[in-house]
């Protein structure tokens, strides 16, 4: 019984359909598994996602966190509705990937990702330089309040999306080629140029875009204050996106969760799994660029201490 217990739960958190497991465990003489059964011996994985979520996060300090959510429909009060599952990842000390936490939300919102935030520092997250994720008010809100040292980097890949949508399609070829040369540049300085290059070219053909652009230049541009090296890892969520994408590959089996629990456990797990297939890993940054962004912050922290000083002098 141990041992079928052990093969539904892991055919569960692969994300295998009931109708395939009852042909699975046809083969060791048992027959029409209902889902209710699946269930049950899926709940085995509780524990360990319990765990998971709430571990000290001491591998820190995090430099570079990621945030997203994605929406899953679940059975409450005989009603479908849909949930917010909020996600965030970070950059730890020995420059691993890790699944900082994950929550079950009733909507994204303000309140929801301060809840969030305010967790995950709780357990111990710390050092956090940048956070980077959509344009969504509730993380913009939440990263001010609860890390108040720390900067927003807005995704450029959805920032590109709503760009394609100012102006008509047949433009956009054009306009999306000026807009990748901010991002090929060597240096912060050659960005910010090139920002602005791009945005004089939008002043004569799309000036509303160019307003647009101008208007979240600093929050796109972020990236630009940490090392060279880790630009790519930091000015999108599209590392985040593939995380989406495999746990949309084991939920979409379940389509509605019969409960915010189920949920918790199949992402959960999806997540645990994760994360250690991203430990034995090689580094996702290098021990130079963590140092670097470490000489960044302390330097902040000087110059910040270095204005006070002299507006209480003044």
């Amino acid at each position: 019984e141990r041992a079928l217990t052990t093969v539904i739960a892991t055919c569960y958190l692969k994300g295998v359909s009931t109708r395939r497991m009852n042909d699975l465990v046809a083969t060791l003489g048992i027959n029409n598994l209902s889902k209710s059964q699946v269930s049950q011996m899926a709940k085995e994985l509780d524990d360990m996602v319990d765990d998971f979520r709430t571990r000290r996060l001491d591998q820190g300090p995090y430099h570079f966190v990621s945030c997203d959510a994605l929406t899953m429909k679940v059975r409450e009060g005989g009603r479908v509705v849909k949930t917010s599952v909020l996600l965030a990842t970070g950059v730890n000390a020995d420059g691993y990937r890790e699944l900082l936490g994950m929550q079950v939300a009733t909507a994204e919102s303000t309140a929801s990702w301060t809840g969030f935030f305010r967790d995950l520092i709780a357990r111990g997250l710390t050092g956090v330089f940048l956070v980077t994720s959509d344009a969504h008010l509730g993380i913009q809100a939440a990263v001010g309040d609860c890390l108040p040292q720390a900067s927003w980097q807005r995704c450029r890949t959805h920032f590109a999306k709503n760009l394609s949508a100012q102006v008509p399609k047949t433009q956009w070829p054009t306009l999306s080629a000026m807009f990748h040369t901010i991002f090929q540049q060597p240096d912060a300085a050659s960005v910010w140029a090139q920002a602005r290059e791009v945005i004089e070219f939008c002043q004569q053909k799309f000036p509303h875009v160019a307003t647009y652009l101008e208007e979240c230049l600093d929050e796109l541009l972020a990236f630009t204050a940490a090392p060279r090296a880790v630009w790519t890892k930091i000015w999108s969520n599209n590392p985040t996106e593939r995380l989406n994408r495999e746990i949309r590959r084991r939920t979409d089996v379940v389509g509605i969760f019969p409960n915010r629990d189920a949920v918790v456990r199949l992402v959960g797990a999806v997540l645990a799994e994760q994360h250690d297939d991203w430990i034995q890993q090689k580094r996702y940054m290098s021990l130079t660029s963590l140092a670097q962004t470490k000489e960044i912050i302390a330097a902040g922290v000087i110059d910040e201490d270095r204005d006070n000083n002299q507006e209480i002098a003044a």
